[in-house]
């Protein structure tokens, strides 16, 4: 097939755009794929006129921004459908989803799946709550990912500080706040690969234990992006060990009906955390999740049995046998 890796025109080190997607057409063109990369900004035309030149039987869509908008990325799968190209991954729909964290909770809500009680603080000053809240709560913005925005300060004890830190995020960051009961405890991300009858891999866990004692056990941007930093260098996602057969049902279970909930698509992630009383808790589901192959989704494909260029492959073959289905 003609195969049109799609992504974020950026800079990365040296490189133009985001090298997983060098990374994923080499996986499509090892099995005889003829797959070319298309980086993009946020230019309409030149996004429209690159792919009626390359003429993709299926795009790979990788793409997480698109000019200023956050929902940047929505707009471009609509485009797509607009356009007639088949894609991978989720649709505008199931992207505005994974973007709007509140709106994922209301739908994990509806379907019981437990997820923290929350309060929404957006820029308008409107304020929206799915629960009575309890302190300790953590504060984040409400659309961004990988972790923008999230600091030791996210963790508030108090009315003031959370107000300040809801300020800080509308100021600094530019977006509303989520502010949700926080959950002491391990941390847990399940990959799932699939649609109808999805794959769920092992699950992988953060290990904390090489975190200095003064500092937060969270993901903080710190931890995933500062190499220098005591947060990075004390963190580690590995495969979940010493879980009880009961236990990883529990955790594989919940994260299926989560990633149906919010009707991800072809391939995503959900992250969880496991309470000291048992409870299990969803924090996140990330509908077409980052395919870094050293990265967490990919290390847990390969410990069920299926290495990066496979994984990517069989992303393609799900996509195709999906929207044969029309879906």
């Amino acid at each position: 097939m003609r195969i049109t890796v799609l992504t974020t025109k950026v800079q990365v080190n040296d490189h133009p755009y985001d090298p997983i997607a060098d990374g994923i057409a080499v996986a499509l063109k090892k099995a005889g794929h003829n797959a070319t990369v298309f980086a993009v900004e946020g230019d309409v035309p030149k996004l429209v006129s690159g792919l009626k030149r390359r003429k993709p039987e299926l795009v790979f869509n990788v793409l997480e921004e698109f000019g200023p908008s956050l929902y940047g990325s929505v707009s471009v799968a609509g485009l797509l459908e607009i356009l007639g190209y088949p894609y991978t991954g989720g649709g505008p729909g199931e992207l505005y989803v994974r973007q709007d964290k509140s709106l994922a909770k209301k739908l994990l809500r509806f379907e019981k799946i437990p997820t923290p009680d929350f309060a929404v603080f957006s820029l308008d000053a409107d304020l929206e709550t799915g629960g009575n809240l309890r302190l300790p709560l953590f504060v984040k913005p409400l659309r961004m990912d990988a972790s923008i925005g999230i600091d030791a300060k996210s963790l508030v004890t108090t009315t003031q500080e959370l107000l300040d830190r809801v300020k800080w995020i509308h100021t600094k960051i530019g977006d509303a706040a989520l502010a949700e009961e926080f959950v002491e405890g391990r941390e847990f991300y399940v990959g799932i690969l699939g649609n109808v009858s999805p794959t769920v891999f092992p699950p992988m866990e953060v290990d904390f234990s090489k975190m200095p004692e003064d500092r937060l056990r969270i993901m903080s941007s710190k931890a995933k992006w500062d190499e220098k930093s005591a947060e990075y260098k004390g963190t580690q996602s590995v495969i979940a060990k010493d879980l009880t057969p009961e236990l990883l049902a529990r955790l594989q279970q919940i994260a299926v009906e989560a990633y149906r909930a919010c009707r991800v698509r072809d391939y995503g992630r959900v992250d969880l955390r496991l309470a000291p009383t048992g409870d299990i808790y969803v924090i996140e589901v990330n509908a077409s999740c980052y395919l870094e192959p050293s990265g967490e989704f990919a290390t847990a494909a390969n410990a069920a049995g299926i290495e990066y260029s496979d994984l990517v492959n069989r992303i393609v073959e799900l996509s195709i046998k999906r929207q044969k289905q029309g879906k």
